[in-house]
């Protein structure tokens, strides 16, 4: 079984071995699991990857930012799953066509590399609020690289040429190769700078 049909996951490695157990390289033709495995926790470490990625293209609301728009960020637009497959297998044919590699493997390096490792969070003692760094879960590592990717192809993609497709191709590619034009890349750094000062 081939994912879109075109594209095997055997030869697709993970180097980071602290993700290796919630990067989900299931094959399946069409990746949609029906909501299957939402009904318990840490269940969507066991989604496929391509799903994952293509579940986070369905955003809705605006975010913390203005980035995107209307577009297919709306409440009534959420729900497009086969039109965000779409254009995640339009943007693994550029891929494939421009480095000569397997996208999925672009997919998991570009997961990888912009993932934060670190992050803050508040604790209050006796009324005194402070900043305080943690490392990241690898689950939440995940979630957070897919969302700045998704993030980042709206961002480039709305009102321009650049259809969604491309600008998602060229942010995986950028991301793999960890280039600091990469905006998932450019957020990884500012959260773990923000971490380093809170050390």
């Amino acid at each position: 079984m081939k994912v879109f049909d075109k594209w095997e996951t055997k030869d697709v490695k993970i180097n980071d071995i602290s993700l290796s157990k919630y990067i989900s390289l299931d094959t399946t033709a069409v990746p949609h699991s029906f909501g299957i495995k939402t009904r318990k926790r840490f269940k969507k470490s066991e989604v496929s990857i391509v799903e994952r990625l293509v579940n986070k293209l369905m955003r809705s609301g605006q975010g913390k930012r203005k980035l995107s728009g209307k577009y297919m960020r709306h409440r009534l637009g959420c729900g497009k799953k086969f039109q965000s497959m779409e254009i995640v297998e339009e943007a693994f044919d550029k891929i494939e066509k421009q480095t000569k590699q397997n996208p999925i493997q672009i997919l998991v390096q570009a997961i990888e590399k912009s993932g934060p490792r670190e992050d803050v969070t508040r604790i209050k003692k006796g009324g005194i609020s402070y900043t305080q760094s943690v490392d990241v879960a690898p689950i939440k590592r995940i979630d957070e690289s897919l969302k700045n990717i998704a993030l980042a192809t709206f961002a480039s993609s709305y009102k321009t040429k650049k259809t969604a497709s491309i600008a998602l191709a060229e942010e995986l590619i950028k991301a793999a190769k960890s280039d600091p034009s990469s905006t998932a890349i450019k957020r990884r750094d500012e959260v773990e700078r923000i971490a380093k000062s809170s050390r």
